[in-house]
């Protein structure tokens, strides 16, 4: 048993079995991730880090030069679930997702790990299993399952007890041999108040957190406080529309931070952009922002977007003032007047009404009436980007 004291709260923490820093790790696989995000800590250079929810939104923040990313949980849930940050997500399904970003990018990826998904035991699963995906880091919280969104009302924490177990469960299975850094978060700060959230995040540094989250404080002084009073990097979380006062990444740094997270701001940017298409697209008008041909995930879709790839022989039939549109598959059979025929695959229906059969004079069948040319889908021109 140790005593632990902060600013005057004494509070015995159980700690029969510690762990050690230098204790012997069995059968250690190293992760080259971790070994990045470690020098990235190490390094004079304060990281802003863009929210990711899948392959994509990694891949655009690699490109657009960023040194890591996280998984948010929230956005995660919301692009894959299309639900609220309220512990729906399970361990699997974020899993998956953040197999499909880590083959996506290069550079170091945090994960969002929630509670851990149950007691000390799911936590220690969790974490292992999140480095063997390749996850650079994980995050583990003291909130109470199901948990919710940071910041929004009503949210409660587990027992200082549970939280410290929750975070020496994760360090054990990372001197186990699972190479991984962690990232531990208190949200004591709405239910229990400062001090509280001070001491809970002093003893998950004691227990051996890499990073230190103090999350949701509500001004500069308490953000100011929390850098000063904890020792090793800390992340700020700089949600829009969040209890947290958005500062710029110098007065951050200044601070004491080192981590600047933007958990939704790229998915909030694709909400908009998405709204904004489908207005056009419902008023009759092409989307007027958008990206090129061939530029989205970097030029992994080669062929455009929206379009079919056109032959030799079918862009020669092009008119010359459409060449630079798209040709978009209609209805089987459909009639093309840009290209002089008919959109591959089965032959036109047959005229509507009542036909003779000629296997027997006499008698009718009845065919479905066939779209007239005013209500029948059109080809829609799209302009060269």
């Amino acid at each position: 048993m140790r005593l632990a004291d902060f600013r005057g709260i004494p509070v015995r923490i159980d700690l029969a079995q510690p762990v050690s820093a230098g204790a012997k790790r069995a059968e250690i696989a190293m992760n080259p991730q971790a070994d990045l995000l470690r020098q990235l800590l190490a390094g004079p250079d304060f990281l802003l880090m863009p929210c990711c929810f899948d392959g994509l939104s990694a891949r655009l923040i690699e490109q657009a030069g960023f040194a890591l990313t996280f998984m948010s949980g929230f956005a995660v849930a919301a692009a894959r679930l299309a639900r609220p940050d309220t512990g729906l997500i399970s361990y699997g399904e974020m899993l998956d997702q953040g197999r499909s970003i880590l083959e996506a990018v290069t550079i170091p990826v945090i994960a969002d790990g929630d509670t851990g998904y149950g007691n000390a035991l799911n936590v220690r699963r969790t974490l292992e299993g999140y480095a063997r995906a390749g996850f650079a880091g994980i995050m583990i919280e003291d909130q109470v399952a199901p948990k919710r969104c940071g910041h929004t009302t009503g949210k409660t924490v587990v027992a200082r007890a549970e939280a410290c177990s929750r975070i020496r469960a994760a360090v054990e299975a990372r001197e186990a041999g699972a190479d991984i850094l962690i990232m531990a978060r208190t949200d004591a700060r709405a239910s229990h108040g400062l001090d509280e959230a001070l001491w809970r995040l002093q003893a998950f540094a004691d227990l051996g957190a890499d990073i230190l989250f103090l999350e949701a404080p509500e001004d500069e002084a308490e953000m100011r406080s929390f850098c000063q009073a904890l020792p090793g990097p800390k992340m700020a979380n700089m949600l829009e529309e969040g209890v947290t006062p958005l500062l710029p990444p110098a007065a951050l740094a200044e601070m004491g931070y080192k981590i600047a997270a933007y958990p939704l701001t790229l998915l909030n940017s694709a909400v908009f952009a998405m709204r904004e298409a489908l207005a056009d697209l419902n008023a009759g008008r092409v989307p007027g922002r958008r990206v090129g041909r061939g530029q989205i995930a970097g030029g992994c879709v080669r062929s455009g977007v929206g379009g079919v790839r056109r032959s030799a022989a079918v862009r020669a039939r092009v008119p010359a003032g459409v060449r630079g549109s798209r040709v978009r598959r209609g209805p089987v059979g459909q009639h093309d007047p840009r290209i002089g025929g008919r959109v591959r695959g089965r032959p036109a229906r047959p005229a509507a009404g009542r036909q003779e059969r000629k296997d027997q004079p006499g008698r009718q069948e009845t065919r479905r009436h066939a779209p007239s040319p005013s209500s029948a889908p059109r080809a829609t021109r799209f302009p060269r980007p």
